[in-house]
């Protein structure tokens, strides 16, 4: 995932309208049911796809800010990991999922989070209960064996919405097998179904577009309350009581620490290595100017690479020799934006 991807979270949310299509293919109880959103964000979207009078909503989210958002729409938020929560199996009537579009790294392997998403929480679904999966059309594959043997009535959309577009999001609906289903099913359906999604990605401008009004209609279940449980750390009390912590008062110094400030003139007039080292170590970056002619200076080292090709018995050889440069880059108060190589 890129940096700004890592620092809202992996936080990609639904754009509403296409929250309000996908909840056109719901149809709700009479009596109360229970949904869940994983990864809940500010609850905009899961809010609308679940805005039934008679459906309680829980959601988990990571980042406070947002689980207090969440709250505000009427949804019972857990603070924390998604894998830290404990939760009965077959709890749920529906599922939304749009998980984090990202790698999960470890020692032994690597793996998308958008499958790893799936196979912790469509176990809590319960048996005819609906799934309702927003990811990628290229991640689809990486779920086609768990959808292809544990939900039925798979439906898969392509989203219009431009931040859908983007991403190349797709909305995979699915019904819960029960294990009756599950038991009578062939192998030949399950590789059928299996090719079918694999090739989600190829066929992806084929796919029909999520309607305004449905084509078909997903039933959710009934169902009782349910108590999801928290077992990871307690966020927030750790983020209240780490600056007080004597760790966090020694590593301040060097994480935080002031920068400091040169004045006075030099001795001697600097010459161009000197002017060089004081640019790329920061310390004539600034606003400088008055009135129009005001601008921030931001320096920076760049590595450069030469090419050259020559003749030797017949053959190009191409040779590279790197070099490093300044780069200036200027940002005067009208907004334009000068680069200097």
């Amino acid at each position: 995932m890129r940096l700004a991807g890592r620092e809202r979270l992996g936080f990609y949310p639904l754009p509403i309208p296409e929250a309000e299509r996908i909840r056109r293919f719901l149809v709700f109880p009479d009596k109360p049911c229970c949904a869940l959103d994983p990864c809940v964000g500010d609850g905009a979207a899961f809010a609308e796809i679940a805005s039934d009078k008679k459906v309680l909503r829980y959601g988990v989210e990571l980042d406070a800010g947002r689980a207090e958002q969440a709250r505000t729409k009427g949804i019972e938020v857990i603070h924390g990991n998604c894998f830290d929560v404990q939760c009965p199996m077959e709890s749920f009537s529906l599922i939304y999922l749009n998980p984090p579009y990202d790698f999960e790294i470890s020692e032994e392997k690597s793996e998308r989070m958008e499958k790893l998403f799936l196979e912790h929480v469509y176990r809590w679904l319960k048996p005819g209960g609906i799934l309702v999966l927003v990811v990628p059309a290229k991640r689809v594959s990486d779920c086609t064996v768990l959808l292809s043997r544990h939900f039925r009535d798979i439906r898969v959309y392509r989203l219009t919405e431009p931040e859908s577009v983007r991403y190349g999001q797709v909305a995979v609906f699915g019904v819960r097998r029960t294990r009756q289903e599950r038991d009578r099913l062939r192998d030949a359906e399950i590789i059928q179904a299996h090719l079918w999604l694999a090739s989600v990605e190829r066929e992806v401008q084929k796919l029909l577009s999520l309607p305004l009004e449905p084509d078909h209609l997903y039933a959710a279940p009934s169902g009782d309350p349910v108590r999801l449980v928290h077992r990871g750390l307690p966020l927030d009390q750790i983020e209240d009581v780490l600056p007080k912590s004597s760790a966090y008062r020694q590593a301040s110094a060097v994480l935080f620490a002031q920068q400091a400030d040169v004045t006075g003139r030099p001795l001697t007039p600097l010459h161009g290595g000197h002017v060089g080292l004081l640019c790329t170590a920061g310390m004539l970056n600034g606003i400088f100017g008055e009135d129009e002619t005001r601008h921030i200076a931001h320096w920076q080292s760049v590595k450069l690479v030469d090419k050259s090709e020559e003749e030797e018995d017949g053959k190009t050889i191409i040779r590279e020799k790197e070099r490093f440069s300044n780069e200036l880059t200027l940002v005067f108060c009208s907004g334009e934006i000068a680069t200097l190589k």
